[in-house]
């Protein structure tokens, strides 16, 4: 299904001329090497250009349009009029004799690709390339001071290509045309059904890297591919073991590095990257998709009107287009594994389905946060950070976790319960204001009433002073006894949620009691200089013991569900505190 789709979308690609047609691709070259009609090198000339990345200003090499160049596994083979200075120049850094025998076996083979098949051809730019390949001798390189004076970056491993003037090789129409109709060497690729297209055709025997992954292979990894005789069966040996044709291979080899090489349309969730794209393949869609799982701080009222949209069942609009509802979309999750692509997950649904998805999960994160917060959405990333300890070195969450809970909020499913549990982790491992940030309580209210369905949380976006829930009422009542420490102690340090928290969350039986006893010595210090707050806080405290007592008491063990009530009971009465004070 993956293959079908990403094949589906090339071919929508090719017809808004965004990708290269089969036989040809898109490739990094830095350098053209100028040639004379004779053959001979007349200049190098630099093909980097400027780029702004954030506030930098970077030189990386120009995409261009070239002959499809070969997957290189071992062994020598080349490309086609693009390739690196080993294969055109015959040259290297090293200086050694291997590096130097290497360098000589590239440009024989270059050579003789080259000369095979365009040694008829009658064009100027075909005889000078042919000229130049019969003549050139790779050990005078230095002899060129364009060449020894850019030594170091010609043999970096960039590509070069051959051209006259500010024409290339590769967009010379004999040489375009020779390469269309090019015969191919002795082709001994097997026949078979390819499992994407179903027709009869040459199966590809091994598959075009896909680059973009961070973690994988620089020069691509293998989305479909078999190392090893385990994993083969019926005597079928390496790709042929998972047959697809040469036009599906290159289809989708190309449509995956398209997405990948588009930061704008993919997503790094963990160590997963993650692609998206419409069937269609317009872009509104992924535009959409893209600001509904980031919201950007500036646009976050134009995101609240299209959940508002969506759940109202009006139509969907993006930035003034109206988007059909019922167009498929696809979002695949891709991890390195090596030198393969492990898929983390394969998600497919109608768009509109998709939205309402992601409606759903931020409705049910919809919770009271301080005045300065811009924020109204939590993306997925910044959801995902709040699990991970913000003084370790690799700040990345657990990548099963992470790639579940973002499949979890597309589809509607369960969330992980280690989204939840790592959350709790943090709450209780952290000693600072932020531990119990309007971050983690959102995750904590939306894991509880999805998956375990506590409807009465679907009302919880503030405190909510009408619940008798155990654990709840448990919450606010710790807070209100730090608060009552707090009015009693200005300025102090550290509080009884520093000490007691945890086994107040854990264990309410072995704490609480002794609390009471300190909130006493508290009050009376607070009613000899402020009777009115000591009458405030009697009243709320009488008021919270009388729902405690009510039902039998102080719990020995609060449940795992229960703890995380319990927190959210904590946040929603401190955000009370903190609105009354803005209100006085």
């Amino acid at each position: 299904m993956i293959l079908q789709a990403l094949v589906k979308y090339y071919e929508n690609l090719v017809e808004e001329e965004k990708v290269s047609k089969q036989g040809w691709c898109s490739a990094k070259v830095s350098y053209e090497i100028e040639l004379s009609k004779e053959g001979e090198i007349k200049n190098i000339i630099c093909l980097k250009i400027e780029e702004e990345r954030g506030k930098k200003t970077v030189i990386r090499p120009q995409n261009l349009l070239v002959p499809e160049m070969v997957t290189r596994s071992s062994g020598v083979s080349a490309n086609f009029l693009c390739d690196n200075a080993k294969y055109l120049l015959g040259i290297s850094q090293e200086n050694d004799e291997k590096d130097k025998k290497r360098a000589e076996e590239c440009f024989l083979a270059a050579r003789d690709k080259h000369l095979s098949l365009l040694n008829h051809a009658e064009g100027e730019m075909a005889k000078a390339i042919c000229l130049f390949f019969q003549n050139w001798k790779p050990e005078k390189a230095m002899e060129y001071p364009k060449i020894s004076e850019n030594w170091e970056d010609i043999t970096d491993g960039g590509n070069l290509i051959f051209g006259m003037g500010t024409h290339y090789a590769q967009d010379d129409m004999q040489i375009k045309r020779i390469w269309d109709n090019r015969k191919m060497e002795i082709n001994q690729e097997a026949k078979g059904i390819c499992l994407v297209t179903g027709e009869q055709e040459e199966i590809s025997r091994i598959h075009r890297g896909i680059k973009g992954v961070p973690g994988a292979q620089s020069s691509g990894a293998a989305l479909v591919s078999f190392n090893a005789p385990s994993f083969e069966s019926y005597g079928k040996e390496q790709s042929y073991n998972a047959p697809v044709g040469k036009y599906a291979e290159f289809a989708y080899t190309t449509a995956l590095n398209y997405l990948l090489s588009d930061r704008k349309y993919s997503l790094q969730i963990g160590d997963t990257m993650v692609v998206f794209w419409a069937e269609s393949g317009k872009t509104d869609y992924q535009d959409a998709f893209l600001e509904c799982m980031e919201p950007p701080v500036d646009n976050q009222e134009e995101l609240k009107g299209l959940f508002e949209r969506i759940q109202e069942g009006k139509p969907i609009i993006i930035k003034g287009n109206e988007l059909n509802p019922e167009q498929r979309f696809f979002i695949l999750g891709l991890a390195p594994n090596a030198a393969r692509l492990s898929v983390r997950f394969f998600y497919e649904n109608s768009f509109g389905k998709i939205l309402t998805n992601i409606s759903e999960h931020y409705k049910r994160m919809e919770i009271i946060k301080p005045k300065w917060e811009e924020n109204q959405y939590l993306g997925v990333q910044e959801m995902l950070f709040e699990t991970v300890n913000k003084k370790s070195t690799d700040k990345k969450p657990i990548s099963n976790m992470a790639t579940m809970t973002f499949r979890a909020i597309l589809s509607g499913d369960r969330y992980p319960a280690r989204l939840y549990s790592d959350t709790l982790i943090r709450i209780r491992a952290e000693q600072d204001e932020k531990k119990l940030s309007w971050k983690r309580m959102s995750i904590i209210k939306t894991y509880l009433i999805h998956n375990y369905k506590w409807k009465e949380g679907e009302n919880y976006m503030g405190l909510n002073e009408e619940s008798n829930d155990i654990a709840y009422v448990l919450g606010r009542l710790f807070s209100v006894l730090e608060s009552i420490q707090a009015d009693a102690n200005p300025g102090i340090q550290a509080t009884i949620r520093d000490r007691y928290f945890n086994s107040a969350c854990g264990t309410p039986a072995s704490v609480f009691p002794v609390l009471i006893k300190l909130k006493n010595s508290h009050m009376k210090k607070i009613g000899r200089e402020k009777e009115g707050t000591k009458k405030y806080y009697e009243k709320l405290f009488a008021d919270i013991m009388w729902k405690i007592n009510e039902q039998e008491g102080f719990p020995k063990r609060l449940s795992l569900e229960e703890q995380g009530k319990f927190a959210l009971g904590y946040y929603h009465q401190i955000q009370k505190k903190y609105e009354k004070r803005e209100e006085k």
